[in-house]
C-alpha cells in the first residue's frame, strides 16, 4: 500500500516520506505535489528507490544465433 506522510516543521519546512513504492516511482507519485509546494532543498532516497518494481523479460525464442 502507498503511504505518503508530510511533517511541518516550525520553521515551515515541509518534510515528506513515501513508503510501500519501489524504485522511482516515488517520483511520480510527488512530482505535482512537490511542484505545488515550492523547490525541493534536499532528497533522501531509501532502500526501496534502489529496489526494481515487477519486472519480466521476455527472451525471444526464434532468435538465430549466428555461430563464428
Amino acid at each position: 500500500m502507498e503511504r505518503l506522510v508530510f511533517r511541518i516543521l516550525q520553521d515551515g519546512t515541509v518534510e515528506e516520506t513515501v513508503s510501500g513504492v519501489k524504485g522511482n516511482g516515488c517520483l511520480n507519485l510527488t512530482e505535482k505535489i512537490e511542484e505545488a509546494l515550492g523547490v525541493v532543498q534536499y532528497r533522501k532516497e531509501k532502500p526501496e528507490y534502489y529496489e526494481q518494481s515487477n519486472v519480466s523479460f521476455q527472451h525471444d525464442q526464434n532468435e538465430i544465433k549466428e555461430q563464428t
